[in-house]
């Protein structure tokens, strides 16, 4: 028994046209045999979305199926399509135009197309990954990067033949550079387009090879490139060289070299964005007094003068010495964080000094108030919320 055809189209019975071709759409791009070969099951699915669709686009038969259901559309309504691009040809408004014309949308939609096999084709584009480090990153660079890509035959100039040996029309594809395979379906045939595998797509054969290419019209060769590197860039970006990756077919043009970079960890900065973080160990006498440090930017050294009383975790901001803003004016900043080193062994005197210290008034440390019996421990601390300012939204402003 036939499935109901809104059921198949995942729809309700109520549904507008414009929906009715969006889930055709949908099931024909996801089922479509030449998505899925050798799968029957796909194929019986694709077959019957068709069929639902041809009936429920269709105003008169849609609702004669309505009233009569099957029966009403018994009558060799649907399975005069010949092949596949007249099918999608006849559905050409929900693929956006993409039917008819040259090939029909399973050529130019599913991967063929209608172009000259026997065109340049361009070649491949290659990736460079380059390592750099924060400074590189903070002042731009120039690097000099050494890569293996094919490069067209400087002997037979790109054609694979030796110098007059005769470049002849492929026996297998006629010239064509596919080969054409036709499938029945039942209501109608497909063709499955695919590449030539004796000429590789070219439509042509060749006598007798270059010895130097063995056919291919490209050999492997390095090269040495130069690219710029702007100060700003981040892990992940890229850049494009134009024309230095592989080399075309036929005497194709050369495909391009993406260059993507990848950002070194450092042993002392950590990145936030354009901004970058040091964690500065000090001593207690320095937190108390106040001192000037010399501490190290990604240009060098810098002095950094610390307040009296500067508190553990305590957050410096030092203008523009961060990372530059990449495509637009301007610099991060560094951000110091403070960092009380507790000496962990000390002399007799210097406990001695310590423990007078601890008795002065501004050494004392306010009790801890006792926390009631019956109180609930879990609601002594508040909940942190999105609305709470970060750990960089109170920094203080220090210019050297």
């Amino acid at each position: 028994m036939k499935r109901d055809y809104y059921e198949i189209l995942g729809v309700e019975r109520s549904v507008t046209l414009d929906e009715v071709k969006k889930s055709y759409r949908a099931l024909a791009m996801q089922y479509h045999p030449d998505r899925n070969p050798d799968n029957p099951e796909a194929e019986e699915k694709f077959k019957e979305a068709t069929e639902a669709y041809e009936v429920l686009s269709d105003a008169d038969k849609r609702a004669r199926y309505d009233r009569f259901g099957h029966e009403g559309v018994r009558q060799n309504d649907f399975g005069h399509y010949q092949n596949a691009n007249d099918i999608f040809s006849h559905f050409a408004d929900i693929f956006g135009g993409m039917a008819g014309g040259g090939g029909g949308i399973f050529d130019q939609f599913f991967g063929g197309g209608q172009r000259n096999p026997n065109a340049p084709e361009r070649g491949a584009d290659i990736q460079i990954p380059l390592s750099l480090t924060l400074e590189e990153i903070a002042a731009g660079v120039e690097k000099k990067l050494k890569v293996r890509h094919l490069k067209t035959c400087s002997t037979c100039s790109g054609k694979g033949a030796k110098n007059g040996s005769a470049v002849e029309t492929c026996a297998t594809c006629h010239g064509s550079g596919q080969i054409r395979q036709v499938r029945s379906m039942g209501f109608g045939q497909f063709v499955n387009v695919s590449v030539c595998t004796t000429c590789q797509g070219t439509g042509q054969s060749i006598r007798e090879r270059c010895d130097v290419c063995q056919g291919e019209g490209r050999v492997q060769q390095e090269s040495t490139l130069k690219v710029n590197i702007p100060a700003g860039v981040s892990e992940g970006n890229y850049l494009t060289l134009n024309a230095q990756g592989h080399a075309g077919r036929r005497g194709g043009p050369s495909g391009s070299a993406l260059v993507v970079i990848h950002e070194e960890e450092h042993e002392v900065f950590l990145r936030d964005g354009d901004d970058v973080i040091l964690d500065l160990e000090i001593t207690f006498p320095q937190a108390t007094l106040g001192a000037e440090i010399e501490v190290p930017t990604l240009a060098g050294h810098s002095l950094l003068k610390i307040q009296s009383g500067t508190q553990s975790g305590t957050l410096l901001r030092m203008r523009d010495k961060g990372i530059p803003h990449l495509n637009r004016g301007g610099k991060g900043d560094e951000l110091v964080r403070i960092q009380i080193v507790t000496p962990n062994k000390l002399t007799k005197e210097e406990r001695k000094l310590l423990e007078q210290l601890a008795k002065l008034e501004h050494f004392k440390v306010k009790p801890v108030e006792p926390i009631a019996n019956d109180q609930d421990l879990t609601s002594s601390e508040p909940e942190l919320s999105e609305a709470q300012p970060s750990v960089f939204g109170n920094v203080k402003k220090i210019f050297t």
